[in-house]
């Protein structure tokens, strides 16, 4: 539902950055549960295997725009396909009326789960929006985790879970990466905020640059951690103190999906600018670009 409804209310930073995150090439993450480096015919769509394009403004019998005021209308067409070597475009337009279309996709499966007593890892190399200024105002885009048992449900957010890898506001050069659990409003995750840290990427802006946007449940220690990187680094850690024993594990001992998508405009952007969002000023046609995403568990 991804439904930050005011501007993000930051929790303290149990960690900063500490070192690098786990690597794939030794014998930690020894099952792969997805990975799509999106290889194929420029011009297509996604595997179907892997992924499920929604389109309209919401999903069938759940709240309209999306729970979130998002103005756009997600397509199958023009709006979402593979580009060059290796990439999946998300592309939003906007019509001669004004109309904005946009792409997301969700994981075909919604079971990705840290075993008990191992881990749960999910990534992505994003380059977002190259949007800066009065030119991004209203860009959403956005990599995250939902409940599994969201799905045919649509009521029960945000007890089902939410894990916000990356959401970026404005073309901002900033990301956030939130937790949403519980109740709304407040509960265990100051809902509708959510349990959250603002970054910066290093090296170069976010926006219009390619970086690793990365998430790790850890299971094998005590108190469990929610652990959040950026390019390698350690930015964000939650832990199963914060929420209590119950809550922790009936937010994140659950299987989730993954979402990749532009939204635009909506009460987030909104009240990060004090207006509404889209403008007449806001750019179209600027693509969020994926490299890969990945999904592991340890043994």
């Amino acid at each position: 539902m991804k439904a930050s409804t005011t501007p993000l209310a930051l929790a303290l930073c149990v960690c900063s950055v500490l070192g690098d995150a786990p690597s794939t090439s030794g014998t930690e993450w020894k099952k792969t549960q997805l990975l799509d480096d999106f290889t194929g015919t420029p011009g297509s769509l996604p595997s179907s295997s892997n992924w499920i394009i929604q389109t309209g403004t919401s999903y069938p019998g759940g709240p309209a725009q999306w729970g979130t005021g998002e103005v756009e209308t997600y397509t199958s067409s023009t709006n979402i396909r593979l580009f060059d070597s290796g990439h999946l475009w998300i592309v939003p337009q906007r019509s001669s009326s004004g109309a904005w279309t946009s792409g997301r996709i969700e994981s075909r499966r919604n079971d990705f789960a840290a075993p008990a007593g191992g881990k749960l890892r999910v990534e992505a190399r994003i380059k977002m929006p190259d949007v800066t200024g009065s030119n991004g105002l209203g860009y959403w885009p956005a990599f995250w985790l939902v409940g599994g048992a969201f799905r045919g449900n649509y009521s029960n957010w945000p007890a089902v879970g939410e894990i916000d890898i990356m959401e970026n506001i404005n073309g901002q050069d900033t990301i956030t990466e939130v937790l949403h659990c519980d109740v709304n409003p407040g509960g265990a995750c100051n809902e509708p905020s959510g349990l959250g840290h603002q970054g910066t990427c290093t090296g170069s802006r976010c926006p219009g640059n390619f970086h690793i946007y990365e998430v790790v449940l850890d299971r094998t220690t005590s108190p469990e951690q929610l652990k959040f990187w950026l390019d390698r680094k350690l930015q964000y850690t939650i832990t199963e103190t914060q929420l209590g024993s119950t809550k922790w594990a009936n937010t994140l001992h659950r299987g989730f999906y993954v979402v990749l998508n532009v939204a635009m405009g909506g009460a987030y952007p909104n009240a990060i600018a004090g207006f509404t969002t889209p403008t007449a000023n806001t750019v179209p046609g600027v693509q969020m670009s994926i490299d890969y995403v990945a999904v592991w568990t340890t043994s």
